[in-house]
């Protein structure tokens, strides 16, 4: 299987499978010199990893990563860095209904149709928990990016049709409850929604918002290599993620371009801008405001209500999925989004050294 490295200089390759003995990443491009240990990686894998909550897996997994190269002495060496996080909790047995029988809303069909062959046990490579791997790299990538300044906020937008309001939106308040949410008050309203979903068998989505503040303003290409484009295909490239938006995104095909556009201003020689509609990238470059970035996730796939589907001899069924499965997958994706993120922005500032000469010659400098 092509397709499971992310990045042109920092990059990340995961592998592994969901009911596979272990999963994990490799890390290349990382410079040289940055202070790095397991302790940098588990606080990010704690906030995605299952049975934090009513509304996650009741999978029991301790997630505890391990860094198999690239750190010598508390400092990346500049060598490719591996990771690896053992799986313990499997249940195959769980799965053993869905072997010939494809699960509506996953990549069951379409995987068969690619390769004639699946790995039925919670989906393989399709299962969320391949996103284990990206989140370690996120966290090397996160550090990286502090370094320099720069810092990535991200949190649970709305679940279901539960949205908070901008003017009543408390970042403070997002590690005080376990939907991720920056209202306590939303939160609240939203746990009751979910609640009634699992009541009724169901799920639900939401969106997540991913603020990135201290990027400077030239970071990124004009063309294909655009920033916007480079975040847009990280976070799509997660499996729940169904769309994503920078600024105002889809609300600016509603706007007049007198209200789209954002005057510029100078004010002690500092460019700034009076509103940020664009989300702080310009021509697929940054501006040097704050950048925003959302996604779309789709209600969990894996759901209790019986549903129509097929067998792979094309037989027509019902099926009841079986398992432990999240009502909301939100919460556990808003740190998966924020690791994608990281890893589109380090790798664009890594390329934007190259872009001026006289940074070349500076750095060569005898």
């Amino acid at each position: 299987m092509s397709g499971s490295t992310f990045g042109r200089l920092f990059t990340v390759t995961t592998w592994g499978e969901s009911h596979g003995p272990a999963i994990g990443a490799v890390i290349d491009g990382c410079p040289a010199g940055l202070p790095l240990s397991a302790k940098d990686i588990q606080p990010y894998l704690n906030r995605r990893k299952p049975g934090q909550s009513r509304y996650s897996t009741a999978r029991q997994e301790d997630d505890k990563v391990q860094i198999l190269s690239g750190v010598f002495e508390g400092f990346t060496t500049g060598t490719p860095i591996s990771v690896m996080i053992y799986n313990h909790d499997q249940r195959s047995r769980d799965y053993s209904n869905v072997m010939d029988t494809y699960r509506p809303g996953h990549a069951d069909y379409t995987y068969d149709a690619k390769y004639g062959f699946r790995d039925y046990r919670g989906g393989g490579r399709s299962s969320g928990r391949e996103t284990i791997g990206r989140v370690a790299a996120g966290a090397i990538a996160s550090k990286l990016l502090a370094s320099l300044g720069i810092r990535l906020t991200t949190y649970t937008r709305s679940i279901g049709a539960f949205c908070i309001p901008e003017d009543e939106t408390d970042l403070s308040c997002i590690f005080q409850n376990s939907l991720y949410m920056p209202s306590m008050e939303w939160a609240k309203k939203a746990s009751e929604y979910l609640e009634s979903c699992i009541k009724e068998l169901d799920s639900s989505g939401g969106t997540i918002e991913c603020l990135i503040d201290g990027v400077p303003a030239g970071i990124g290409n004009p063309v294909f290599e655009k920033l916007d484009a480079s975040l847009a295909k990280a976070v799509m490239s997660i499996g729940a993620v169904k769309g994503v938006e920078i600024g105002e995104g889809f609300a600016s095909s509603l706007l007049l371009g007198s209200q789209n556009n954002d005057p510029f201003y100078c004010e002690n020689g500092h460019l700034s801008k009076k509103s940020n509609h664009a989300g702080g990238i310009l021509g697929g470059i940054s501006d040097g405001s704050q950048i925003i970035l959302r996604a779309a996730v789709k209600p969990t796939a894996s759901i209790s209500k019986p549903q129509q589907t097929v067998t792979r001899n094309m037989e027509n069924t019902t099926l009841t999925v079986k398992g432990r499965h999240d009502p909301v997958i939100v919460p556990r994706a808003v740190v998966v989004v924020e690791a994608m993120a990281a890893l589109a922005v380090a790798d664009a500032m890594l390329a934007n050294m190259s872009s001026r000469l006289e940074s070349i010659q500076t750095f060569y400098k005898r």
